[in-house]
């Protein structure tokens, strides 16, 4: 089984990233970590690459420290 997914309670964030996970991706929600811990849940794809996983959801990646579970960041995936 997927790493990151029997850790999801390790899942966390900053003050800052959680700032910056809301602006970059318009959320309007009140917890925006357990917002990313469904997008993990509900993820098309979860790669780990280096020491970070990245999960493709819905039209977003979330990048996260695969040794702390840090949410790094988050972005609108890009078209191609």
């Amino acid at each position: 089984m997927n790493g990151l997914l029997t850790n999801l309670d390790k899942i966390h964030t900053t003050e800052l990233g959680i700032k910056r996970i809301t602006k970059n991706l318009n959320l309007d929600t009140p917890d925006v970590i357990a917002w990313c811990r469904s997008q993990i849940k509900d993820a098309r794809s979860i790669v780990k690459t280096g020491k970070n996983w990245y999960v493709y959801s819905e039209g977003i990646v979330l990048t996260i420290n695969s040794y702390s579970f840090t949410i790094i960041t988050a972005h609108k995936e890009k078209r191609k």
